[in-house]
C-alpha cells in the first residue's frame, strides 16, 4: 500500500491525459481512502480532469503545435509564478545564475528586480555595475525591455531577457514616480559584486557598506571592523553601517553581521510548515564592534537580510536608524533541487524580527527619517575677519591667527555629497559630544 500511494499521484495523472476512465475510476477509490488516513484532503479530481481537457484542446487546435513536455513545464511555471512574486521554477540556466549571484559573480545589469501590478520593478540597483551607474533608482517600474513591454511578463522571463552577453546592448524603457516614460540604455558586464566596503570618513568615524548578503559577507564585515580599528589607531568613535540599496541575500550571513554588533539575545527567527523552517538564531557573547555608536542607514532598496539585520538592531536599541522605510520583504525562500538540474525556489517561511515583528508588506521604520536630497553648497566669498584687520591683537593663549582664506581645502569625502550619509555622521558627532567623548 505504501508503494501504491506514492505511484498514485503520477498515474492519475497520466491516467487522466491519456483519457482512461476505468483507471480514474479504480484509483480515485484508493486515493481517497489513502488521504483520508494520512489526514490529507483527497486530489481535486474535477480540476486535474479540466488540466488534462485544457492541455487536450491547447495541443488540438493552437495555431502551431506544442510538445507535451512545453506544455507541462508552462504549467509548473504558472503554479509557481501565482503563488507569490518570490516563488518559481527553475531551468537549469536559472538555477545555475541564481547559484552564481550567491556567491558574488554573475552577467547581467546588476539590478534586482521584482513585481508589483503585472510590471517589473526595481528593488535595487548593485553599486557599482551598469544599472548603478546609469542611475536607475529603486521604485522604478520598467515598462520595455528592448521596445517589447513587460506587462504579463513573469520576473524569470523579464530577467533571462535583461541577461546577455558582457558587452552586448540592452534599451530599458523605465517610469519614475508616476512621469513619463525615458530610456536608459545599458552595456551588460559581468557582474562582480563586492559585498562590503569600508573606509574612515573622518578621524574617528567609519563607514562600512553591504551591498549585497553573499556566504562570505559575515566573515567580511568582522575583517573590516578590525581594519577600520587599524587605520583609526585606536577604539572607533562612531560606525555608519549602510544598507541602502541591499537586496538582501543569504539569510545566514544577515544573522552573522548582526551577531558582529551584539552581545546576546535573539537575532531573528522563522515560522513556516515544513520541517526546519522554524528556526531561531541567538547572538553570541563576542562584540566584534567593541560597542561603538552605530547608525544604521536604510532605504526602499533594503530588502530581506537587509530588514533582518536592521530589525535586529533596532528592536535591541544597539543603533539608530535612518533613512527611509525599507522594503518589506520578510519571507524566506528555500531552494528545492529537481532532477536535471532544475529546482524550485519556493517560499517556505516568514521571518521576525526580535520584538516578534513582521516586516511582511510593511517594512521597517526608521527611528529618524532622512530622505534623499542632493547637496547644493552656497558660496558665500570670503568674508573678512578679526585676524585680517591691520593692528589686530594676537591671541591671549597664544594660538596661531586664523585669517580668512587660511582653511586648507579637503580632499572630497563620501559625506559630501550624500545627504543621509552626512546626517548620519552628524548625528554619531552630536552623541558623542553629549556624552564628553
Amino acid at each position: 500500500m505504501q508503494q501504491f500511494r506514492r505511484l498514485t499521484p503520477l498515474a492519475l495523472a497520466l491516467g487522466l491525459m491519456l483519457g482512461s476512465p476505468t483507471l480514474l475510476a479504480a484509483e480515485a477509490v484508493e486515493v481517497s481512502a489513502v488521504e483520508a488516513v494520512n489526514g490529507k484532503a483527497p486530489l481535486p479530481l474535477e480540476e486535474l480532469r479540466t488540466f488534462a481537457e485544457v492541455m487536450d484542446r491547447i495541443k488540438a487546435a493552437y495555431v502551431e503545435p506544442v510538445d507535451d513536455k512545453t506544455l507541462l513545464e508552462n504549467a509548473i511555471k504558472g503554479m509557481l509564478g501565482n503563488l507569490d512574486p518570490h516563488s518559481a521554477y527553475l531551468e537549469p540556466e536559472a538555477f545555475a545564475e541564481l547559484q552564481e549571484s550567491t556567491s558574488g559573480e554573475f552577467g547581467g545589469l546588476g539590478i534586482e528586480v521584482g513585481t508589483e501590478d503585472g510590471f517589473i520593478k526595481v528593488v535595487s540597483p548593485i553599486d557599482d555595475t551598469p544599472a548603478s551607474k546609469a542611475g536607475i533608482q529603486p521604485g522604478d517600474l520598467i515598462v520595455k525591455i528592448d521596445g517589447q513591454p513587460t506587462k504579463g511578463l513573469s520576473l524569470m522571463e523579464a530577467v533571462d531577457k535583461m541577461r546577455g552577453k558582457a558587452g552586448s546592448k540592452i534599451n530599458l524603457t523605465l517610469v519614475r514616480e508616476g512621469g513619463k516614460p525615458f530610456d536608459v540604455e545599458l552595456t551588460r558586464a559581468v557582474i562582480k559584486v563586492k559585498s562590503v566596503r569600508s573606509q574612515l570618513l573622518e578621524d574617528g568615524y567609519g563607514l562600512i557598506r553591504i551591498s549585497q548578503f553573499q556566504v562570505n559577507t559575515g566573515e567580511e564585515v568582522g575583517k573590516a571592523l578590525a581594519k577600520l580599528r587599524k587605520d583609526n589607531g585606536k577604539k572607533l568613535r562612531g560606525l555608519v553601517l549602510d544598507l541602502r540599496n541591499n537586496p538582501g541575500g543569504v539569510l545566514q550571513a544577515a544573522v552573522e553581521v548582526a551577531d558582529h554588533f551584539l552581545k546576546k539575545g535573539l537575532i531573528v527567527y522563522t515560522e513556516g510548515r515544513i520541517a526546519n523552517s522554524e528556526l531561531r538564531f541567538n547572538a553570541d557573547p563576542a562584540d566584534a564592534s567593541e560597542g561603538v555608536p552605530l547608525v544604521v542607514l536604510i532605504n526602499g532598496g533594503s530588502a530581506s537580510a537587509s530588514e533582518i539585520v536592521a530589525g535586529a538592531l533596532q528592536d535591541h536599541k544597539r543603533g539608530v536608524l535612518m533613512g527611509t522605510d525599507s522594503f518589506g520583504k520578510g519571507s524566506v525562500q528555500t531552494v528545492l533541487p529537481l532532477n536535471n538540474d532544475r529546482a524550485l525556489k519556493l517560499t517556505t517561511a516568514l521571518y521576525f524580527t526580535p520584538n516578534g515583528r513582521s516586516i511582511q508588506a510593511q517594512g521597517i521604520v526608521p527611528d529618524i527619517e532622512v530622505a534623499r536630497a542632493k547637496l547644493t553648497r552656497e558660496d558665500s566669498g570670503e568674508l573678512i575677519k578679526e585676524a585680517d584687520l591691520a593692528g589686530h591683537l594676537g591671541n591671549g593663549n597664544g594660538g596661531a591667527d586664523k585669517p580668512s582664506g587660511s582653511k586648507q581645502q579637503k580632499a572630497p569625502r563620501p559625506q559630501d555629497d550624500d545627504y543621509q550619509l552626512s546626517q548620519a555622521l552628524n548625528l554619531l558627532k552630536g552623541l558623542n559630544v553629549t556624552r564628553g567623548e
